[in-house]
Order: structure tokens, then C-alpha cells, then sequence
């Protein structure tokens, strides 16, 4: 019979299984650098405030940017609850705590007025915590007190640039997912000025960035499009189904608003030069101007209305016709000048020379009355009679 005690604990070849000790280890691979590694370690231990609002400060100081302590905190509260390891009730209750600490400050939300949006409100560092957890240099008791030798300066390691955040600072998502810039939904703009008249046909501010896009996916502009058939969209029963449909259609809207535009302007540069010669003819109105050959004399009227043109072949002078802007050319080009007493003097006699060489007037010929016979002065006479009773019976 053997006496030996089988089954002892560490002898024989059968060893009891635990599978909580055959479990691998598990941590956060994640690298801190040694500013927010500082800051995490000093929000674990500020004795004043209780643990649940350490483990809330201590789980900032890992997500806060150490190069702009004071900015906005983009973070969940689900990863901020995590790295807590509290509820979302404790976690509330934590940021109560650090805030009547002064550690803390819990702006209200935003609010997008013209679009009648709300924002988010995000947490913020006071200065007080931010000296607390090293992230700035506290203030000096004494400003005359010297400052650090050069020698000290030299040996004291160079602490790392922090201008540019690094996405191993505390968790490469709160930088790139979290950022209001890139997570929250992108809010309207300021509508173009042209588009704003789609206001009054029931279109919102959304749909109509959303018809901007379909226009330009269709090579098209928008405010081209509404311009172009304004007049015929703001009587359609359905506007917005008819706007879509024009988007669709093959016809070149920006090449008629080019010609529209190109009518517009000759329109609007014909009726500048009439303006302007008019003020020209208004500015020498009652004023005379010969050519330069001297061989025509232009004598424009007292209201500037009127022009006169006198020949040295002719005796009367002839008025002229939409001579405005051809007066205000030749003047322009110097082919008019204006004429002084002299050259008055010189045109009149020249005229009178080339009329006295020109040929006398001559009458037409005249031919001798017929006879007045008896036949003729019977019906004149009967003329007469019925002429007297007409009137004695009126």
C-alpha cells in the first residue's frame, strides 16, 4: 500500500488551469509627449478637488492642444466618460466640480441666428488650471527678481516646439474628427445678390446651394439660368421643378446673358453719345464754325437744336439733320474751327464773287391770256346765280 500523497499542490506533471492567468495584458499604446504626460499626472493629484473631478481633469489634460491651452476642447463625451471611467450622471457632476473650482469654464452654446441652428459649447481651461497643470509659465512673485544666468540657460534642456500639433499629442481622431471645422454640418453662406429673389418663390437658403451645385454639374450657372427666364419662373405653378428641368436642358444660358449683356451695353453706349454731343451742340450753341478748306460756313441756333449750313455757291442756307454727332466728330478731329470776325468778313466776300460769276436768273416764259368769249362768261354767270341762292337759303 502506498503512503504517498498524491495530488500535492506543485508536484507531479498535472498543474491546475487558470485561464485568468493564460489572459494577455492589455493597455493604451498610445505615446504622450511629456507636457501632457506632466499634465496628467498633476490633475491626478490636486488633493483640493475630489477624485471624480481628477480623473475628469486628468482625462482634459490628455486631449487639451499644449500649444494653445486656452482653445476649445474638441472632444466627446463618450471619450471623455472612457478615459474617466465614469457615468455620464458622474461625469456631469465632475464638470460642476471643476467649474465652481475655477479650472474650468462652460461657455454657452452657439447659435447660427440666420440659419436658426445651434452649435456645440465646448469646455475651456482658465488660466488658474492651466498654470496648475504646467501647460504655461506661472507668473513671477517679484519682477525684479534676476533672471536665470547664462549659464543655467545653456544646460537647461530645450523644451520641444509646440507650434504645430502633432497627432500623437493625445489621440489622433480628437484632431481630425472632432474639429467643428470638418464634423459639424457645414452651415450657408451669404447668398449671391442675384439669387436672393428666390426667396420670394418659397426656395430656402439650402436648396438653392444645392441648385448652385446641380447647375454647375451641368456646366451651367445658376444665377445665368434665373436671369435669363426670370420673368417666366416667377409664374410657374411649381418653380422649383421647372428650375431643375431648365438645368437640364441642353440650351446655353451664359451665351444669351452674354448677348443680352452685349445689346445692353451698345444700348447704354448709343445713349451715352447722344447725351454727350448734345452737350456738345448745348456748349457752342449760337456760335459759327467754317471748314477748313473755308468753303462752308456751320451756324448753329440759339437753343442748340439747329444747324445751318451756308455754301459759297448758294444764297440760302440749308438746315441739317442729325448733325449732332458728326458736328461733334469734325470738331473733335479739327476739321471745323470756330470762325472769327475776319473769317467772316473773308466767306462773305468770296460768296459774293462766286455768285456774281454765276449765270443772271432767268423767268420762265410767259404765255398770252386766252379770249374771253360770250359761252364762257354764260357760265360764269350762272355760277354766280347758283352761288346767291345757295346762300340767301342758308
Amino acid at each position: 500500500m502506498s503512503i504517498v500523497q498524491r495530488f500535492v499542490a506543485g508536484e507531479g506533471e498535472i498543474y491546475p488551469e487558470d485561464s485568468a492567468a493564460l489572459t494577455a495584458f492589455r493597455c493604451d499604446p498610445t505615446n504622450l509627449p511629456w507636457i501632457i504626460f506632466r499634465a496628467a499626472f498633476r490633475a491626478a493629484h490636486i488633493e483640493q478637488i475630489p477624485p471624480r473631478a481628477r480623473a475628469v481633469l486628468s482625462a482634459l489634460a490628455r486631449t487639451v492642444d499644449a500649444a494653445k491651452p486656452f482653445a476649445a476642447i474638441f472632444a466627446r463625451r463618450e471619450l471623455l466618460t472612457g478615459r474617466a471611467l465614469q457615468s455620464m450622471r458622474t461625469f456631469y457632476r465632475s464638470l460642476d466640480d471643476l467649474e465652481v473650482a475655477g479650472l474650468i469654464e462652460r461657455r454657452p452654446q452657439g447659435r447660427y441666428v440666420e440659419a436658426g441652428l445651434f452649435g456645440r459649447a465646448y469646455l475651456h481651461l482658465t488660466e488658474h488650471a492651466a498654470t496648475l497643470l504646467g501647460l504655461i509659465e506661472p507668473p513671477r512673485a517679484h519682477e525684479n527678481e534676476p533672471g536665470p544666468t547664462p549659464s543655467s540657460t545653456a544646460s537647461a534642456p530645450a523644451l520641444p516646439s509646440l507650434s504645430v500639433p502633432s497627432v500623437n499629442v493625445a489621440d489622433g481622431g480628437i484632431y481630425k474628427d472632432l474639429s467643428p471645422f470638418v464634423f459639424q454640418k457645414r452651415q450657408p453662406g451669404q447668398l449671391p445678390t442675384d439669387l436672393q429673389r428666390l426667396r420670394t418663390l418659397g426656395f430656402f437658403d439650402f436648396l438653392i446651394f444645392k441648385l448652385m451645385r446641380e447647375a454647375r454639374e451641368h456646366g451651367k450657372c445658376l444665377s445665368d439660368v434665373v436671369e435669363a427666364t426670370w420673368d417666366h419662373l416667377k409664374l410657374a405653378k411649381a418653380p422649383i421643378n421647372y428650375l431643375r428641368a431648365l438645368l437640364r436642358n441642353p440650351v446655353d444660358f451664359a451665351l444669351f446673358m452674354r448677348r443680352r449683356h452685349a445689346e445692353q451695353h451698345a444700348k447704354q453706349t448709343r445713349a451715352q453719345q447722344h447725351m454727350d454731343v448734345q452737350a456738345v451742340a448745348l456748349q457752342h450753341a449760337g456760335r459759327t464754325f467754317i471748314d477748313a478748306d473755308n468753303g462752308r460756313q456751320f451756324v448753329i441756333g440759339a437753343g442748340g437744336d439747329s444747324l445751318t449750313i451756308f455754301s459759297l455757291t448758294e444764297r440760302i442756307g440749308r438746315q441739317a439733320t442729325k448733325w449732332m454727332p458728326s458736328f461733334a466728330t469734325a470738331l473733335q478731329s479739327g476739321k471745323l474751327r470756330p470762325a472769327t470776325a475776319l473769317d467772316l468778313e473773308r466767306f462773305a466776300y468770296a460768296q459774293r464773287e462766286a455768285l456774281g460769276k454765276t449765270e443772271p436768273f432767268t423767268a420762265p416764259p410767259t404765255y398770252p391770256k386766252p379770249p374771253v368769249t360770250g359761252t364762257v362768261r354764260d357760265h360764269i354767270a350762272g355760277l354766280r346765280q347758283i352761288l346767291k341762292v345757295r346762300g340767301a337759303g342758308e
